[in-house]
């Protein structure tokens, strides 16, 4: 039977990308992929071609009503809608896949590591599943940890002792460098002294669901990470006994052949080439390219310190921020129209030496940051240190300052700062001095450009023909048509570990 896979991400956008990517590069190899959006979501990437020209869309209702936000407040509705109203609808449609003609059927899904219900679903239907995790290895490894960490006392939390339960990380990395739960809505302070919701859940069971759903990852017939044995082999080698394959064939937004299909689909608008347009008006290296993310909230205190110190440093600035980044510190009066107008100001009080020195868009209108990060203008980049936007700085060898916030973000910046050097770790700090010090010194340190530029060179190579990601997707597609050629009967054995 020929190889056809129904690809299904967690339907957030830092999740779907990387899917994108891992289908595209699927399509390229010769198999036939059909991905697997919501139909909120199916909505909205209407207005955007897919990444390849041969990559067929489908969705299924995730169960929640239109207007729910799907952001980080809502985050824990959206697992369990899809949990329950998404695995009902996907079962189904998975069904009535299965039922197509030879030509058409289903033969291997891959899902979301998150989604450990879409794993489970496939196998029982005969369909063999593999997971695919978005997040880097390290965060990965930290996450199966979670049960050793909470059985030596080490929870995550703001300190620099560093923690003995994650195997291979015991010299460097500290509590502060864990992955951490979405944080409770800011309250004012200075950061020591922050008001924090009383009826906010407790982190460790939340912890522990997370831990579980990187554990269960073992039940499916491999795991697909969108990483390099360069960055993190050591952390590789911690998983692999946990699973029953794995396979590093990252990063995949920079495979060449990722790179023609996206410049064929793109979409250009005219926001797009004023962006382009005021870059090119500046010197090689003279702007920081500032990105928080699809998911990071912050108060306007924190705000005000960050865009005070960014604008310190001296240096002209791109700013992405989203309209709904900002906290509603009053939330009973607050609405998000208000919350709009207050990042519009704040952004404009500290943006007022004009348009030169800084350019605010909104997050709609950039779409892919490595597309900012190739040009020669930008400097550095402030990120928040997901995932996805480590890698991007990784390929382009331009040097970050990471302010995370939550999940792997965490384990990432410490990565950045203090194993790659390729830059700086800004967590739990977000002080006017803070900023414009690392700024300053992520822009003109020569030690912290040439450990970036070197890593842009090595995973250059590791995507390269022969290089080792390139040839593990080489083993994923052999798997893939391994699997699809055997008639599967029943599910697969359990792993024991």
């Amino acid at each position: 039977m020929a190889a056809h896979v129904l690809a299904f991400p967690w339907p957030l956008q830092g999740h779907i990308n990387p899917m994108l990517h891992l289908a595209s590069a699927l399509l390229d190899a010769g198999l036939r992929v059909t991905f697997l959006h919501t139909e909120h979501n199916l909505r909205r990437f209407t207005r955007v071609p897919p990444h390849h020209p041969r990559l067929r869309l489908v969705s299924i209702p995730d169960g929640l009503p239109d207007h729910h936000p799907r952001s980080v407040g809502g985050l824990m509705e959206l697992v369990e809608s899809m949990r329950t109203a998404g695995s009902a609808a996907y079962r189904a449609l998975l069904l009535r896949m299965m039922e197509s003609d030879d030509d058409d059927a289903v033969t291997c899904v891959i899902t979301d590591g998150v989604m450990p219900f879409a794993v489970s679903v496939a196998e029982e239907l005969g369909v063999p599943a593999l997971a695919f995790r978005t997040e880097s290895a390290c965060g990965f490894l930290a996450y199966l940890s979670v049960p050793r960490l909470l059985e030596l006392g080490e929870k995550p939390v703001p300190s620099d002792e560093q923690v003995r339960g994650v195997p291979g990380m015991e010299g460097f990395l500290r509590r502060r460098d864990l992955p951490r739960v979405v944080p409770p809505p800011p309250g004012p302070g200075n950061g020591e002294e922050e008001v924090v919701d009383p009826d906010w859940p407790d982190p460790v069971p939340v912890l522990l669901t997370i831990a579980d759903t990187a554990a269960r990852c073992g039940e499916s017939r491999a795991l697909v990470l969108n990483t390099a044995a360069s960055m993190e082999g050591p952390a590789l080698s911690r998983i692999a006994p946990h699973m029953r394959d794995v396979f590093a064939v990252g990063p995949l937004h920079a495979r060449p052949a990722a790179r023609h299909a996206a410049a064929e689909v793109q979409h250009v608008s005219n926001d797009d080439m004023s962006l382009s347009a005021w870059l090119d008006g500046h010197e090689d290296r003279s702007v920081v390219y500032v990105n928080l993310g699809s998911l990071t909230i912050v108060s306007s205190e924190q705000l005000a310190e960050f865009l005070h110190g960014l604008v310190a440093a001296g240096y002209a600035f791109l700013g992405v921020f989203r309209q709904d980044m900002l906290h509603q510190m009053a939330a009973a009066a607050a609405s998000a129209s208000k919350s709009s107008v207050a990042l519009r100001e704040a952004v404009e009080a500290v943006a007022g030496a004009g348009s030169e020195r800084a350019l605010v868009v909104e997050w709609a209108l950039q779409r892919d940051a490595h597309h900012v990060l190739r040009h020669r203008a930008v400097g550095c980049f402030l990120t928040h240190g997901g995932w996805n936007s480590t890698l991007e700085a990784g390929v382009e060898g331009v040097p970050a300052v990471c302010w995370p916030f939550f999940a792997d973000q965490q384990t990432n910046s410490r990565f950045v700062g203090a194993v790659w050097r390729t830059g700086l770790d800004m967590k739990d700090v977000w002080q006017r001095a803070v900023v414009e010090r690392m700024v300053r010194e992520a822009m003109e340190s020569p030690e912290i450009r040439a450990s970036a530029q070197s890593m842009s060179r090595q995973l250059r190579l590791d995507i390269a023909q022969g290089g080792s990601s390139s040839s593990e997707l080489e083993r994923l597609v052999g798997l893939i048509t391994e699997l699809s050629a055997v008639k599967i009967s029943s599910p697969a054995p359990a792993l024991t570990c």
